[in-house]
């Protein structure tokens, strides 16, 4: 598995990590940005992060029959490590502003889901997922992502496993630093596509 500083070096190396102000897809903002998308886009550097996130998951998630995905940012993630540990993986899309399964996706009855996305901020991309699960009466075994940067406040009560957890701290609108508020905000996550 990879250490903590080598999972950095390769999110720096691959320019996942941004400086700046950023509204985060849960309205939150950020003076950091992980943008997994410029991870998973250098195939060799994002199999190291993707190998060493599914020896973790095999470790704590022995027992589980199909990866479910929020799309867009979860899709990608969830496929590789489906790939890595040979689990059918499967993704839900927005629709009328709420997850659904299209594409003749289906969780049967009893079916034990790992919920995976690329990254965890309060969790609500993740938690919407489990709705989805338990309205198909599904069984949720747990939570994976390659960033955890949710510093325990995560909707999220069970337990996540991650490559890495930052320590990113995060502003309500009313509540900007004020180095933070001189700056332009970009919103580069994918929840309103």
């Amino acid at each position: 598995m990879l250490s903590l500083e080598e999972s950095l070096k390769i999110l720096k190396e691959t320019k996942a990590l941004l400086e700046g102000h950023f509204i985060l897809s849960s309205g939150l903002h950020s003076p950091q940005y992980v943008q997994c998308a410029q991870l998973l886009s250098k195939p060799e550097k994002a199999k190291k992060i993707c190998v060493s996130l599914s020896e973790k998951i095999k470790s704590e998630f022995s027992d589980f029959d199909l990866i479910l995905s929020p799309a867009m940012g979860g899709v990608i993630i969830g496929y590789e490590i489906g790939k890595l540990l040979n689990k059918e993986t499967i993704f839900s899309e927005r629709v009328n502003e709420e997850f659904s399964l299209r594409r003749g996706f289906t969780i049967k009855e009893n079916q034990k889901i790992l919920i995976i996305e690329d990254v965890i901020t309060t969790g609500k991309s993740s938690i919407e997922c489990s709705k989805l699960v338990k309205k198909n009466k599904g069984l949720i075994v747990g939570y994976a992502c390659i960033i955890d940067r949710s510093n325990g406040k995560s909707l999220i009560k069970d337990k996540i496993i991650s490559q890495v957890a930052l320590n990113i701290p995060t502003y309500t609108k009313d509540n900007l630093p004020q180095n933070l508020s001189l700056i332009n905000p970009t919103k580069p996550g994918s929840r309103n596509l």
